[in-house]
């Protein structure tokens, strides 16, 4: 066998209030690879990622980073462990500047002379940021908003990055830059990414595997070029 998946979900069980969320649920991110999750509004889809990162604890099931199981770690040992989410609308310190957000994302660091060095990375990643370093995070823009997320997660030196709706809110064209942002941040640091999405297109057209999640267990599932190509994605999610 090859390498260790940078991240495995087996049968993974969710629920609220006696409501199943999740439902057996199977997932594998190999490493340094994009894979996405789509589907309708309320199949589990941000639930899943809740529970990846411990802001959930699952019922049953296993969750695996590199062969050691982290489900039921605390998020901050799951982040520890070089896994971080970029939850739903860039939930940002929105009074604090671009780099006091960046630098809240190293909080757990100790190696001063590491941060500084990526901190010069995600400026290279994201030049905007350096520009509106002394700006308050509440003042940006939608699209740099996403971006200040994404960057300051990199700077807890993340293996694993685990977006969720990325997307959302944001206008068509600065949705398709976000695409082209994830393909290069992989590209450059052969990080692992995970990216639910309720943008069909923009997730299938970023990820090379892709997941159709629906009542919370997969109903589909195969390399994003042939999932592009199948009547029941263009019709059920490409409106085509």
């Amino acid at each position: 066998m090859g390498e260790e998946a940078a991240l495995k979900v087996e049968e993974l069980r969710f629920g609220y209030d006696g409501a199943r969320v999740i439902r057996g649920l199977d997932l594998e991110l190999a490493v340094g690879d994009v894979v996405c999750v789509i589907g309708p509004n309320g199949a589990g889809k941000t639930t899943t990622l809740r529970v990846i990162a411990g802001l959930e604890r699952p019922e049953a099931g296993r969750i695996l980073c590199r062969g050691e199981r982290i489900d039921g770690h605390s998020p901050k040992e799951i982040l520890k462990r070089g896994i971080g989410l970029v939850p739903q609308e860039a939930r940002l310190f929105r009074g604090m500047t671009v780099l006091e957000n960046l630098q809240m994302g190293a909080y757990l660091r100790n190696d001063a002379e590491g941060v500084g060095r990526d901190l010069a990375r995600v400026y290279l990643l994201f030049p905007v940021l350096k520009k509106r370093a002394g700006q308050r995070a509440g003042s940006l823009s939608g699209g740099e908003r996403q971006m200040l997320a994404v960057a300051r997660s990199l700077m807890s030196r993340v293996k694993v990055l685990l977006m969720d709706e990325p997307s959302l809110g944001l206008a068509p064209m600065l949705v398709a830059g976000l695409g082209r942002i994830i393909l290069d941040i992989n590209a450059e640091t052969h990080l692992s990414v995970m990216l639910v999405e309720q943008n069909a297109e923009m997730a299938l057209n970023v990820a090379r595997y892709g997941y159709v999640l629906e009542r919370g267990r997969i109903a589909m599932e195969g390399r994003t070029q042939d999932l592009l190509k199948s009547d029941k994605i263009r019709q059920a999610y490409l409106g085509l």
